[in-house]
């Protein structure tokens, strides 16, 4: 049986400017200006980080686990996020939620914090030019950085049906989902050279399987940290994504994986498609086509494309959900959504692909830069076109070019500034949030599973949270409202 698909996204985000042009004493900047007015700073508890756990059980020597930085700064948000550096990047990560709908809202609540957290680092004082943040994930340079969903899902998969499940989708969403790219930055598109792709991560994958997020980077990532009880769940950790400007893209990303993996706890993958021969080819062809007629081997032995695929996906699922609710994703209403969604971009995409700009990011982004170079007779090797694509990402709100693509919306500004300052009600979060926010000062600790707790006395006490779905609001709103201290919070639950 399908568990609640718990999920959430981890967002580095490029920066520009700053002391001395040095990314990593910008993004500290960001970290604490936010600090200050939006967050606290709270020690990451890292006592439960392990990124060199590995899924497949034993780690491949060629294998090289993620560094854990834990010097640099960090705050724990009231919305129940992390708001941190890494490595070079200032990364928020958006509390768990509950449905992908609730994603797509604590990913644009993130996008706020940045740009606060721009205002703040340029009112500061200090020697350099001012800081920018970009929600994109390449410098253009040959270097990228990640948008990294999570998918709780049952122990007891199989990991070899994960991989079957998902290789298929991962290597042909990007169609629906991409973001889109001028030009190309590796030697795997050397060969091909494309103008535009319809994904910016894509071309950065050189393997199927694999522990590795910046280096040898798999389109199918073994990290195994379920932040939560190890004997029941995993923590899917996915890092084959865009990050995304239009909403719906944000939504389809998670609502179509999630209710893959619902699918795969439920029945299994006998409805399926096979996998590409070569997965990793089967990636780059088919980010590097944007008029996605190519084809690749699967084995079956016949050729698809990544549309054919999409189709046989939404078919399965469909087929899935008349026999069963779909509600370890969502409500149903809301699953409705995905799958209408998912059906008119796939419609869309197979009549008119430029029909698409106010659904699918890259077309948006390939219509834009596409009209620029016509008018200016430009070739698309211009750098221009290459500032264009840099300004589509660029979030200060009179430079930004996606937020005048005119692409549909699902939550108002109003629901947004809620969702910066609150946290969800439906899973864990909620109780961080809430402890963050009353008994921040008493909070010496924090990570996704638990929080410490100094009491006046001088003692620690740590509470545990070891499954997602425990600490929501409907759960410890009363206890949280009746308690005026952490000593109170303590003593009430018994520590």
């Amino acid at each position: 049986m399908a568990i609640p698909k718990v999920l959430g996204i981890e967002t580095e985000y490029g920066v520009a400017g700053g002391p001395q042009n040095d990314p990593i004493a910008a993004s500290g900047l960001l970290v604490s200006s936010y600090a200050h007015v939006g967050g606290r700073f709270i020690n990451w508890d890292f006592r439960d980080e392990a990124p060199g756990s590995d899924l497949r059980g034993t780690t491949l020597l060629t294998s090289i686990a993620p560094l854990v930085e834990t010097h640099l700064a960090n705050a724990v948000l009231a919305n129940g996020s992390r708001f941190y550096v890494d490595h070079a990047h200032p990364e928020y990560s958006s509390p768990e939620v509950r449905t992908p709908r609730q994603a797509v809202l604590y990913d644009l609540a993130g996008e706020e914090i940045l740009r606060r957290a721009m205002l703040g680092a340029n009112r500061e004082t200090y020697s350099g030019d001012a800081v920018v943040v970009y929600k994109n994930n390449s410098d253009g340079k040959g270097n990228s950085y990640g948008c990294h969903e999570n998918y709780l899902v049952r122990r007891d998969i199989e990991f070899t049906d994960i991989v079957k499940c998902l290789v298929p989708h991962f290597v042909t969403r990007q169609v629906m989902v991409g973001s889109g790219k001028v030009g190309w930055e590796t030697d795997s598109a050397s060969s091909r050279r494309p103008v535009f792709q319809v994904s910016q991560r894509a071309e950065f994958f050189e393997e199927v399987v694999g522990l590795e997020t910046t280096l040898k980077r798999p389109i199918i990532n073994t990290r195994d940290e379920p932040h939560g009880d190890h004997e029941r769940f995993r923590r899917l950790h996915v890092i084959v994504g865009d990050a995304n400007s239009s909403q719906v893209a944000t939504f389809l990303k998670l609502g179509t994986t999630g209710l893959l993996l619902a699918l795969l706890e439920d029945v299994g993958i006998a409805t399926l498609p096979p996998l590409p021969v070569d997965p990793v080819r089967a990636i780059h062809t088919f980010a590097m086509d944007t008029s996605l007629t190519s084809v690749e081997e699967f084995t079956d032995g016949k050729m698809y494309s990544a549309l054919d695929i999409q189709e046989w996906l939404w078919r399965s699922v469909n087929s899935y959900l008349s026999t069963h609710s779909g509600d370890a994703v969502a409500p149903r209403s809301e699953i409705d959504e995905i799958m209408s969604y998912w059906r008119s971009v796939l419609d869309g995409l197979r009549s008119d692909v430029s029909s698409m700009s106010s659904l699918v990011e890259w077309v948006a982004k390939k219509n834009l830069i596409s009209s620029y170079a016509q008018r200016h007779a430009l070739a698309w090797d211009d750098v221009r076109l290459k500032a264009i694509d840099l300004q589509f990402h660029d979030l200060r709100p009179e430079k930004n070019l996606a937020a005048r693509m005119g692409f549909t919306e699902m939550f108002n500004q109003g629901e947004i500034e809620r969702a910066v300052n609150e946290p969800p009600e439906q899973t864990r979060a909620y109780f961080r949030g809430r402890c963050v926010s009353q008994y921040g000062d008493s909070v010496v600790s924090a990570n996704w599973d638990s929080l410490v707790f100094g009491l006046k006395n001088g003692e620690l006490h740590r509470v545990p949270m070891m499954d997602p779905m425990r600490g929501t609001a409907e759960l410890t709103r009363e206890l949280l409202d009746r308690c005026n201290s952490a000593e109170e919070l303590i003593t009430a639950l018994g520590m």
